[in-house]
């Protein structure tokens, strides 16, 4: 496959008042907390969310994480806008946004870009992992991989793991020119929105998250809220596993500020209570440390998939 570059797309908008929530939301959400450092004058700490939610979901699950960071560290929090995954990634690079959580593809990016450094990363069921799934329809006529040439398809975001990267992998193994061999392509901007729009026969397939192996835990699970009508999404596809999503800084922030949050989230995950109220927000179960190297199954994947990190 001819080498392509991953485009990140600059914000059209810069950040708008807490206040304004609402339809904009259909982007990614940052958040703004004053930390004080042992010595000097509060710091202004930013703090990018990457959108994996609906809108309205993305609004309740964010607005309980700002409270957790600053009950955890005794700032001031106040959230404001951004506008995706890129635009958080453009923020890292522009200083605008300060610490990030970050999926594994746009952590890779946002180190390759802006010198972004992972700092943590997240636990689900006690394990650093999770997978991607390329699902469809259950009355559909795709039963493999193969069957989706010429039909259309929905992912989530250019810059999604498990939503873009791994699903092209997946196509490309299948013999599936994920550029070429595919009818028309959406990126639909949340997890939630691929679901929908494959139950609703606007795109023949999608790829979301899987929290395991078979498909079983998945994005499709988490909106589909009726038997009936998860029973009518089918598993044609699952990824190998994904290193968790991350939580990064900008190279140059403080270090004091740095070793606080992780302290603060680290502490949190130690306790049941902590535990299950990340797990409330964030539908993971906690947080611990991580390194860069352990990444590198994801540039592993750009390069097979014959992306450039840029």
């Amino acid at each position: 496959m001819t080498d392509r570059s991953l485009l990140l797309l600059t914000p059209t908008k810069p950040p708008l008042p807490a206040r304004i929530f609402g339809w904009l939301m259909l982007a990614s959400l940052a958040v703004t907390v004053a930390v004080a450092p042992s010595e000097g004058a509060p710091v202004r700490l930013r703090v990018g969310f990457t959108p994996w939610e609906n809108p309205q979901d993305m609004a309740r699950m964010a607005m309980p994480m700002v409270e957790l960071l600053g009950k955890a560290t005794g700032a001031r929090v106040e959230p404001f806008l951004a506008s995706d995954y890129a635009g958080v990634i453009q923020a890292l690079q522009a200083k605008q946004v300060d610490i990030a959580f970050l999926p594994p593809a746009a952590f890779v990016l946002a180190e390759k870009r802006a010198g972004a450094r992972v700092i943590l990363k997240s636990l689900f069921k006690g394990q650093s992992r999770y997978y991607s799934a390329i699902f469809t329809r259950n009355d559909g006529a795709a039963r493999t991989l193969a069957d989706l040439r010429g039909k259309r398809m929905a992912f989530v975001d250019p810059t999604s793991t498990s939503g873009s990267l791994f699903p092209r992998l997946l196509l490309k193994q299948a013999g599936v020119d994920p550029e070429r061999g595919l009818g028309r392509v959406m990126y639909a901007g949340s997890h939630d929105a691929v679901v929908m729009a494959v139950l609703h026969g606007k795109v023949d397939a999608g790829a979301a998250y899987s929290n395991d192996e078979k498909g079983e835990r998945a994005a499709w699970t988490q909106v589909l809220k009726t038997p009936e009508e998860r029973r009518r999404i089918r598993v044609l596809a699952v990824s190998r596993p994904i290193p968790a999503d991350t939580i990064s800084v900008r190279p140059d922030l403080d270090p004091r500020v740095v070793d606080q949050v992780k302290r603060a989230l680290i502490d949190l995950s130690a306790t049941p209570e902590g535990r299950a109220r990340i797990h409330e927000i964030y539908r993971v179960d906690g947080f611990t440390t991580a390194s860069s190297q352990e990444y590198e199954p994801v540039r592993e994947v750009f390069r097979e998939v014959g992306l450039r990190i840029k």
